[in-house]
């Protein structure tokens, strides 16, 4: 994906926008239209990652894939119609899952408070709480955001960052959503948990390069147990845990990983070849640098969560999450 370098020259009235419609999150939003829904969201999730504790890892995914394209309005839930191919059907989303989770979650929700608690807010509080469920932080959730109406595959396509992003492509992407190279490395600690499709990394095992069949960024002998992993006749079917070592703990060793250059992506492998993120990972590759981390992703996962957000009378409430009302 190319960034177009027309965008810059949005960036002021784009930056307006943003800190406009964030400041009017706040934390109370539904303390007399639905106070218990906090209290809903997290059993429900809770109930859900009981059942399988590697769904906490897509539930918090999906939040950032939303966040990204047209911001924070819950487009990525939304089916494809006639009319239209939604986001969750590009092929940059195709390994996205939780959908089914998502509503099962907006039916609880629907029932104690109908037509109040939007499907963004939910994505919002729900990442918060997989997080938390695996062991992770636990930090507030500003709310108020309004779902949008608008969803095309085209779009996810040109604002998610591929695997194969270096660390310029990332910086650049990522200021243009209004977070800085800080929020960068800190929000790519959320790969401790979850998997990785083989498909999304094949070419770093094989013909990577004129020079190296193996990209040179990857341990060799970790690459070698990539390609036993990977290796299969539905290779598309098979996946990888990102975090090799706690897989379903949210914790630091996703940097000490990337440190000894075990990091699954390419894009894991980019953030050391800039002074500030390989830093932040020398600093949290140990234990001490555990709480810094944990109240760094909380700040950043606050700051991601007000991107380009609908505030009052823009958008709607969907009843349903996967289609407007």
């Amino acid at each position: 994906m190319e960034l177009k370098t027309s965008l810059i020259f949005l960036l002021v009235p784009f930056f307006l926008l943003f800190h406009a419609n964030a400041a009017k999150l706040h934390y109370d939003f539904y303390k007399h239209s639905c106070p218990k829904v906090e209290e809903i969201i997290y059993t429900e999730t809770a109930r859900l990652v009981a059942k399988d504790i590697t769904l906490a890892a897509p539930l918090l995914r999906l939040h950032f894939h939303d966040c990204f394209v047209r911001g924070c309005d819950a487009s990525i839930l939304l089916d494809s119609t006639p009319s239209f191919t939604a986001e969750k059907d590009s092929a940059i989303d195709a390994t996205v899952s939780g959908y089914a989770e998502i509503d099962q979650i907006k039916a609880a929700v629907e029932k104690e408070c109908p037509g109040v608690v939007s499907c963004a807010d939910i994505l919002a509080m729900v990442a918060r709480d997989s997080v938390k469920l695996n062991n992770g932080p636990h930090y507030k959730v500003p709310l108020g955001r309004r779902d949008g109406t608008v969803s095309l595959a085209t779009e996810a396509q040109a604002n998610l960052p591929p695997h194969t992003f270096t660390i310029n492509q990332l910086i650049s992407l990522f200021k243009l959503k209004g977070l800085d190279i800080k929020d960068l490395v800190v929000l790519s600690g959320a790969h401790t948990i979850g998997q990785g499709h083989c498909t999304n990394f094949l070419n770093r095992l094989s013909n990577f390069s004129r020079t190296n069949s193996i990209d040179p960024s990857l341990d060799s002998g970790y690459a070698q147990q990539l390609i036993k992993q990977c290796a299969g006749q539905n290779v598309a079917s098979i996946s990888v845990n990102m975090d090799f070592q706690t897989p379903t703990k949210f914790d630091i060793d996703y940097y000490a990983i990337v440190k000894q250059h075990k990091g699954l992506f390419e894009t894991d492998a980019a953030l050391l070849n800039n002074p500030f993120t390989r830093a932040y990972i020398e600093h949290h590759s140990n234990p001490s640098g555990t709480h810094t981390f944990f109240e760094d992703f909380g700040k950043s996962m606050v700051k991601m969560g007000g991107i380009e957000v609908l505030t009052g009378n823009q958008g709607q409430i969907r009843k349903i999450c996967s289609r407007v009302n």
